[in-house]
């Protein structure tokens, strides 16, 4: 392996021309923000402009190193040193891995100072980036500290409600002990005072505005739409998805057989987005909430705190992101009500959602940026400068009875016998509902058809036994117990 594999991301790496002895902290504060971060290489013998200089005595500098982080880190991370030779130089690589201890802090010079890793730099923590460091080695997260609030002094009336509603049971006292809500001396957690009815945490809040014009300063007017929002993360969602849909349009257009639908933003993907920026902000970052900005183009979301790792996510494949939760109390209940699932896929089932859109183009791909301490992502108008007499009608989007189908022999085949079943016609339209959504190669079980469908647990778990007595969906193996997809007439 060569130094320049190691050297493709400035955050992941830093470079010495040689041992400064006399300095440790020149070099020490990138040990002490690789440990404190998501790790990194230290590369003795390399110049600032990436010259291969080399080293004179490379093991004798890797037993000083190792002395030196013996010295003067506290508490001492691990290291793997490694000796290289490439083009007839030497150099010593120190790989530091995200360590369980943090902070991890220089002490040299009577300093006690932590560092992280901004860019290409290693700078001292500040206040709130100590406090995440001292809970990530305690093993904690913000939301499962206990507050000094008193479960019975609150109503959580909109959590219960909603919660009976997606999962179909309903949420007694022990659950919030449970699912670390509240502890058993009736304490909440951060967690349990962001979901209660009247939140005291004032930073948790939702700005939406929708603008007029492509951005802010149009020089006509400042907005059409101003909401600020404030209580509940149930609320919240709720009212950011309202504020959404009543300041977006939809439009619809006949077909010979049926009618295509051309929603300006995908629904389910301006949810999973809002759910994303409610539930993984930072809620460290005193003074700052989520935003929602509706332009004449595009819809952008806000929210404070970047990647946990500290990875920037505009240099990341988003189909193969891992799940890293930053407040897994809250993002635990929110599964358990499937607003989102526990293995973490939302950047891709926001671009899915986008691609399953009429007027869905590859320049208007959902966009996701990141920094240090924000996040945001950019949902672009699907109608926007398209006359709707240009839309190409893919079949595959077309409506029946106002969901989507594909007009083939098979599909038609289910249509038909939906119709032909002793269900209700709420009944019916659920099954054609989950029928677009998953069509024949789809599996999905009674989690899935709830999310799609808008129904309780119970009442998928009742259309799952109407459908296979209707011998239209059949079981499937290999994707966990419970799953099934549509079946086609031949087979």
């Amino acid at each position: 392996m060569k130094i320049a594999d190691y050297t493709g991301e400035a955050t992941g790496y830093d470079k010495k021309e040689m041992l400064e002895e006399r300095r440790p902290k020149s070099w020490l504060k990138s040990v002490s923000a690789f440990a404190n971060g998501v790790g990194g290489v230290l590369i003795f013998g390399m110049s600032d402009d990436d010259v291969l200089v080399g080293l004179d005595d490379a093991k004798e500098i890797s037993e000083k190193i190792s002395e030196i982080i013996k010295m003067k880190m506290d508490p001492v991370p691990q290291i793997a040193l490694e000796n290289h030779s490439e083009s007839g130089k030497d150099f010593v690589l120190v790989r530091v891995p995200a360590g369980q201890e943090t902070p991890y802090y220089y002490t040299g010079d009577g300093n006690r100072i932590a560092y992280v890793r901004i860019g290409n730099e290693s700078v001292p923590a500040d206040a709130t980036a100590l406090k995440r460091l001292v809970l990530r080695g305690m093993n904690m997260s913000y939301d499962s500290i206990l507050s000094p609030y008193m479960l019975k002094d609150f109503s959580f009336s909109k959590l219960r409600s909603v919660y009976r509603l997606r999962s179909g049971t309903e949420l007694t006292d022990s659950d919030f002990i449970s699912f670390e809500l509240a502890d058993e001396n009736g304490m909440l957690t951060n967690a349990g005072v962001l979901l209660a009815d009247e939140s005291p945490m004032r930073h948790s809040r939702l700005f939406c505005t929708r603008w007029y014009g492509l951005d802010k300063a149009s020089g006509i007017m400042e907005a059409l739409d101003d909401k600020e929002y404030s209580g509940s993360l149930i609320s919240l969602l709720q009212n950011g998805t309202e504020f959404v849909k009543n300041n977006s349009k939809k439009r619809w257009k006949k077909t010979g057989t049926g009618r295509i639908e051309m929603p300006e933003y995908p629904e389910q993907a301006v949810q999973e987005a809002l759910v994303n920026a409610i539930i993984h902000r930072d809620y460290m970052e005193l003074g700052s909430e989520v935003h929602i900005d509706i332009f004449d183009d595009r819809m952008e979301i806000y929210s404070p705190g970047g990647m946990l790792d500290g990875s920037i996510v505009q240099n990341l494949d988003t189909d193969h992101v891992a799940s890293k939760r930053r407040n897994p109390v809250i993002a635990d209940i929110f599964s358990r009500m499937h607003f989102m699932e526990r293995r973490g896929s939302g950047f891709r089932k926001i671009k899915a959602d986008y691609r399953r859109a009429v007027n869905y183009r590859s320049d208007i791909e959902p966009l996701f940026r990141s920094t240090p301490t924000s996040f945001f992502v950019t949902l672009y108008n699907l109608n926007y400068n398209v006359p709707i007499e240009k839309v190409l009608i893919d079949p595959k989007k077309v409506l029946i009875d106002g969901e989507k189908v594909l007009f083939t022999h098979d599909n038609l085949s289910i249509q038909e016998a939906i119709d032909g079943l002793d269900f209700s016609k709420t009944t019916k339209a659920k099954a054609k509902l989950l029928f677009a959504q998953m069509e024949f190669n789809g599996i999905f079980g009674r989690n899935d058809i709830m999310n799609i469908a808008g129904i309780s647990i119970t009442a998928a778990g009742n259309l799952i036994i109407k459908l296979k007595k209707a011998n239209l969906i059949e079981a499937v193996s290999g994707h966990g117990k419970g799953k099934y997809k549509f079946r086609k007439g031949n087979e």
